[in-house]
């Protein structure tokens, strides 16, 4: 039997390589089909494809088709600023937070964010159904002595309204909380303009679903636990930042009517919006990580914080309890010497 003529590249001595292709096929054929992580890994194979693996409208293309909401004009602008453009913005962005206690001595020396814009995008089953930019001003004092919180939209707004329903078969209410629970999921990506800087708040995940007992709204709460201010002891010694989605049954399905960011300490109070400001500083300085976010999942962190705070509440009542019981010990003694002084010897 005839064996098949050798191709061409083979019959010429021609590289088999990946190398060997023409730049223009490798950019159409294998690029563009990549995502972000395998792109960011292509270029570390060699000098070559880091070249091509680091043009700029590829890893345009890549954020724009992660989170929509980064189409817009303002946003580009923004990202335009940023050392490697795009690819800076999907490096900072992309991978969850892995924030480390505060380093008080470098945040300190950092200015104060003076404009964030927040870039969000709500997906149910994998499909964007909501993509907004909210920008906030941070420099006044309004916001800086205030809690921290940022309304994506609330109720009343047209946005919600005009939002596709979101529909499911079941009837049955614990179903349908889990269902939410495994199938809606957020990216919040709060960008400081000044800084060129961007982190994304979501745990991308719920960390719990459940239906309000008094309006009948399910809320879905996103959230990401992070290091505070390192001091044992301190309601602040972790913070989380949380995102609350609020869905209304409304006939065809469920809207989305409210979505809100807030910062909170471990007794649950909301941060002020300087407090905040110092923590966001501090998760953009800090490293990204996807691996850790794989092994530990934000809901297994948010349930070891809320069983932090439940021991700190613990801690502090049986303290009240103990200081309670001192002053009414304290009231009788006095009582009682007062009366030893005034009765008759």
């Amino acid at each position: 039997m005839t064996s098949p003529p050798p191709s061409s590249s083979v019959a010429s001595g021609g590289d088999e390589t990946i190398a060997g292709l023409h730049s223009d096929i490798i950019r159409a054929l294998i690029l563009t089909r990549l995502d972000g992580p395998n792109l960011a890994s292509t270029a570390c194979v060699s000098s070559h494809l880091r070249s091509l693996s680091t043009e700029e409208n590829l890893w345009r293309d890549i954020c724009h088709s992660t989170w929509p909401s980064v189409n817009q004009p303002r946003i580009q602008k923004v990202i335009s600023t940023f050392p490697s453009g795009h690819r800076s913005f999907f490096s900072d962005a992309f991978p969850f937070p892995d924030p480390q206690p505060l380093k008080l001595s470098v945040i300190s020396s950092l200015p104060l964010a003076k404009e964030l814009i927040s870039a969000v995008d709500i997906y149910y089953q994998g499909k964007p159904i909501c993509s907004r930019v909210v920008e906030t001003e941070a420099s006044s004092d309004w916001f800086l002595s205030s809690p921290f919180r940022v309304d994506l939209f609330g109720p009343n707004d047209p946005a919600s309204s005009s939002m596709s329903p979101i529909k499911y078969g079941s009837c049955n209410d614990g179903t349908w909380l889990k269902h939410l629970e495994e199938n809606l999921s957020l990216s919040w990506i709060v960008i400081d303009v000044g800084r060129k800087k961007a982190v994304n708040m979501s745990s991308e995940r719920a960390v719990w679903v459940q239906r309000h007992w008094l309006t009948g709204n399910v809320q879905v709460r996103f959230g990401t636990v992070m290091e505070g201010d390192g001091r044992w002891g301190s309601s602040k010694d972790l913070v989380e930042c949380g995102v609350v989605v609020t869905c209304g049954d409304e006939g065809e399905g469920m809207h989305v009517r409210e979505v809100n960011m807030r910062m909170e300490d471990m007794d649950g109070k909301g941060m002020s919006g300087e407090e905040s400001l110092v923590i966001l500083q501090s998760v953009m300085e800090s490293g990204r990580s996807w691996k850790k976010r794989k092994e530990k999942g934000g809901k297994m962190k948010y349930k070891e914080f809320e069983e932090s705070k439940r021991q700190r509440k613990q801690m502090n009542d049986r303290n009240d309890g103990i200081l309670d019981l001192i002053c009414i010990l304290s009231i009788f003694a006095v009582f009682g010497a007062t009366w030893l002084l005034i009765l008759p010897i």
